[in-house]
């Protein structure tokens, strides 16, 4: 029979999931904003703005929801996590509000260009540091460079070197490869201009080697800088056809976007980000934190994860069709709305 504490850790790497699918995509759009050029560049920005402008606040849920469960579930790892790495995560915080406060701002302010020009950078830059912060955090709490006092709840840490490191910067780029590579590939769909299509196209092949180069970087420096992902990720007995198939789905998924199928592609590349942040919990699993707070010995007490569980389960039957909805109506209104006016024209 499943531990209450694993299938709350379970709900808890699905959320991550679900936030790198779709708050991911929208840092990726940020990203692609601040790097929008040529003379469809301003068009670029406007399918950017219609695409995450109906949806992107809600996407922050499920990081709520990590969050939230972290604090009742798992109340000692929260701490450590919070503590040992408040700098990356407050950068991560602080990105994530200028990024809404830019884009809301861009939308309704004086729609000059200057002022235009000024929110847009702001909200592009956001979108950069978000997500490295959030691949940092993750890249730290996996290196094993934070040490805790299970009995006390006692920190070991200097505030600085559990995240200033090669490894876990390198698992925040990594990051930020994929969110551009999601969004790349969401926008290639977005649109029915083909001109506007073919440079998502590019950006999303470009997307695509750097996730690959960046994959590699990071499994090279996780010998020194995170062993335990290491030996999960190189020694298990399901790393070597995991690693197969997420490697075989990361190539059929460039196939497609270079042969054109965006639609296939927009099923692929999501599968593709999926199997790698699955396989980073098959790899970390039983901790939580490396290398001293596994998931089953900072778990809160039964009477707290048993009502808890109920509570997820409940919420869950309301939220997924909830943003099943919300998507169809917006995303669909919205795409309407882009489409009327590429065809008007700027």
């Amino acid at each position: 029979m499943l531990s209450l504490e694993f299938c709350i850790a379970c709900v808890m790497l699905i959320s991550l999931i679900i936030y790198m699918l779709t708050g991911g995509a929208d840092f990726g759009g940020g990203i692609w904003d601040l790097f929008a050029t040529g003379r469809r560049a301003n068009a670029q920005r406007s399918l950017i703005a219609h695409a995450i402008g109906p949806i992107w606040e809600a996407n922050h849920v499920w990081l709520i929801v990590i969050v939230v469960l972290l604090f009742v579930a798992f109340p000692v790892a929260f701490a450590a996590i919070s503590t040992a790495l408040h700098i990356p995560l407050t950068f991560m915080l602080i990105g994530i509000v200028l990024r809404g406060t830019a884009f809301v701002f861009r939308t309704y302010d004086v729609q000059s260009d200057v002022i235009h020009r000024r929110w847009s950078r702001v909200f592009a830059v956001a979108s950069v540091i978000t997500p490295v912060m959030l691949g940092v955090t993750l890249g730290a709490v996996a290196s094993g460079t934070i040490h805790v006092d299970v009995e006390s709840g006692q920190v070991d840490t200097d505030f600085i070197s559990a995240w200033f490191a090669p490894f876990p910067f390198a698992i925040g780029f990594f990051t930020l490869t994929l969110c551009a590579l999601l969004a790349a590939v969401y926008l290639t769909l977005e649109t029915e201009d083909t001109e506007l299509q073919e440079d998502f196209r590019r950006r999303a092949l470009i997307s695509a080697v750097s996730v690959g180069a960046m994959a590699g970087l990071s499994f090279i420096l996780s010998a020194e800088g995170a062993p335990a992902i290491r030996r999960g990720l190189g020694s298990a007995s399901w790393s070597i056809p995991f690693h197969i198939l997420t490697g075989a789905m990361a190539l059929w998924a460039i196939w497609t976007i270079w042969k054109r199928q965006f639609r296939l592609a927009r099923i692929l590349v999501p599968i593709q980000v999926t199997l790698i942040v699955f396989g980073w919990g098959l790899a970390q699993y039983p901790y939580l934190v490396t290398p001293d707070l596994t998931f089953s010995n900072t778990a809160a007490p039964d009477t707290v994860l048993r009502p808890l569980l109920i509570v997820l389960i409940a919420g869950g039957v309301l939220l997924v069709p909830a943003f099943w909805y919300l998507y169809a109506v917006f995303k669909g209104a919205a795409r309407k709305a882009g489409q009327t006016k590429e065809e008007i024209g700027p």
